[in-house]
């Protein structure tokens, strides 16, 4: 029992170890939502001040729904287990994948809330969470194609049927049309296209990677302030070199 408790002596709980096995946007995205439908439960806060309206975020600047609008994928129930169980899962592969830097992950989180955003209002989708989630789970499966997956012990399929088996299970339980799932999944298919169909076919040419300032910006944030200061001091050492001495 103590090992249970311990980890193995490791001084975690499992479930602390689990969190912090998470990569850092996994992580926080994962916890902002659950905290977000807590805050609901306990009615603090309510689902109106938090999904995305064009006309109160532009005219009546309430910006955070820009964001709060990804966080809220519904009450405390087994449906909001289901949801973050694939939103954890899937966004912890895509990021550990992305490479030794976040900024790729972190790129494809931006393309990813921004276009939904975009698109959405023509849509009448409030909460785009679900389609976020979407968009990752797609862009997995089809990176993935060779996995094979079982969905609740009775079906077995390869990953790139899991979008459209999540659909259908949607359709079942909820009895409507999944608009922000189907949303979800042509925005994933426009980064998998770009990123894994397209440069192939046209040397190499990655459009959709991103920019060389914002990888700047991550190096930046990752190199910390110890190793700022000292480029910094190394680039006033080679400045006063440079400089002829007074006579």
């Amino acid at each position: 029992m103590a090992a249970i408790w311990e980890n193995n002596g490791q001084g975690q709980f499992p479930l602390e170890q689990w969190f912090y096995e998470m990569p850092p946007v996994t992580r926080w995205w994962t916890t902002a939502t659950v905290a977000t439908s807590v805050l609901i439960q306990c009615n603090i806060v309510t689902p109106f001040q938090l999904f995305y309206s064009f006309r109160s975020v532009y005219t009546k600047s309430q910006y955070w729904r820009l964001i709060t609008t990804f966080l809220y994928l519904g009450p405390l129930n087994l449906d909001l287990v289901f949801h973050v169980f694939f939103l954890q899962r899937y966004s912890r592969l895509l990021e550990e994948s992305s490479g030794r830097s976040p900024a790729h992950f972190a790129w494809l989180i931006f393309y990813a809330t921004t276009s939904l955003l975009i698109i959405s209002p023509f849509l009448s989708i409030p909460f785009l969470g679900s389609a976020l989630s979407s968009s990752l789970v797609y862009i997995w499966a089809r990176r993935n194609p060779d996995t094979r997956l079982s969905f609740l012990g009775l079906l077995v399929f390869t990953a790139p049927y899991l979008p459209w088996v999540l659909m259908a299970f949607s359709v079942v339980v909820h009895q409507t049309v999944p608009k922000d799932e189907i949303l979800g999944v042509v925005v994933g298919h426009i980064w998998y296209f770009f990123n894994d169909v397209y440069p192939p076919l046209h040397n190499g040419h990655r459009p959709l990677d991103p920019p060389g300032w914002w990888r700047r910006l991550f190096e930046l944030f990752e190199s910390g302030p110890d190793e700022r200061a000292t480029g910094a001091n190394v680039n006033r050492e080679f400045a006063a070199a440079a400089v002829p001495e007074a006579r």
